[in-house]
């Protein structure tokens, strides 16, 4: 992010949405023009919001809804799909047991993510593999998610489509051996009022300053509170206030690789002092789970031709990241 970015952009991608799987969509002005704001937003700030999705906001507000009734149901209730290695890092994960930058945070989630049958990558995917676990109540959350990570997961790569335009590539271009077949998780998370947490587990954030590691993260969260902060280079940190019917969208660690640094990540937390319990329901499209992910022949003449990465293989960095944030099960 540069250093005097004080405002996040907000972005109206209607026309990407409906004509970038067009065979003539290289002609269409309103969609270059979508094209050319998320260059600016990718290379200057790393977030944005967008407008025009598709994705409904009656929809979006319900995700919330299930996500504040679940999180307000008795412990031992939530506890029935508790997170452990055994299920592949999904289910429920208690108050304080997620690690960023070895600080624990405060919040509780359910974590759901891309099911691996066993024996699908090897030894690479072996700790990831599973199937989700969904609770029994609220009884529509099942459906409601799977529903929403199937139209957010098209969303991402119409989204994915437009930067790969943006950085100068094909269309296509993060297709097929990148992410023709895209891992996803979901991070369902729940930050609580700190007056309402035990002492002894509060701690100055709902979530620890970090960046994300995939290729790009679309965040639903809710409209009456604010608590998401993003870093700019000056180190001052600028609230990404909620915009209804809107995500918040911030760019990862793959696509800083892949791009050879043209696009990078920017550091952010959470931090909820509000008076109100907050939800965020916070979608990871990646890259293919065993793509290795090196700089683009095309992103490295623009930058003078050398690689300033090193080849990196997304499952690796992923159990790697899995293992130190959920250290304790």
């Amino acid at each position: 992010m540069d250093s005097n970015v004080t405002e996040i952009p907000l972005i109206d991608i209607s026309p990407l949405v409906k004509k970038i799987d067009e065979p003539d969509m290289a002609n269409e002005k309103d969609l270059l023009g979508v094209v050319q704001r998320l260059d600016y937003a990718c290379k200057g700030v790393g977030f944005f919001y967008v407008k025009g999705h598709g994705i409904p906001e009656m929809l979006m507000r319900e995700v919330r809804d299930v996500l504040h009734k679940f999180f307000q149901l008795p412990y031992e209730e939530k506890m029935k799909i508790k997170m452990t290695r055994q299920s592949g890092y999904r289910g429920y994960q208690q108050l304080g047991e997620n690690i960023t930058r070895e600080k624990r945070d405060m919040h509780e989630a359910i974590n759901c993510l891309t099911p691996i049958t066993p024996g699908k990558y090897g030894d690479l995917g072996k700790t990831l593999e599973g199937c989700n676990l969904w609770p029994e109540n609220p009884s529509n959350f099942k459906v409601v998610l799977e529903n929403y990570i199937s139209l957010l997961k098209d969303l991402s790569r119409k989204i994915m489509r437009g930067i790969a335009l943006a950085l100068g590539g094909s269309v296509d271009a993060f297709e097929g051996a990148i992410a023709g077949d895209p891992y996803w998780a979901v991070r369902l998370i729940s930050y609580p009022v700190a007056s309402d947490v035990p002492e002894e587990k509060r701690t100055g954030t709902g979530m620890g300053s970090h960046t994300d590691y995939g290729l790009l993260t679309l965040v639903n969260q809710d409209d009456d509170m604010c608590a998401l902060e993003v870093q700019n280079r000056s180190g001052v940190w600028i609230h990404a206030n909620p915009i209804p019917g809107t995500f918040v969208c911030n760019i990862g660690d793959m696509l800083e690789v892949w791009s050879n640094g043209i696009y990078q990540p920017t550091i952010h937390r959470v931090i909820n002092n509000s008076h109100q319990c907050r939800v965020s329901a916070v979608f990871f499209y990646e890259t293919n789970f065993d793509a290795a992910i090196e700089p683009v022949e095309f992103c490295r003449e623009k930058t003078g031709s050398d690689a300033k990465y090193q080849k990196v293989v997304y499952g690796e960095r992923l159990v790697r990241k899995a293992c130190c944030c959920f250290g304790d099960l």
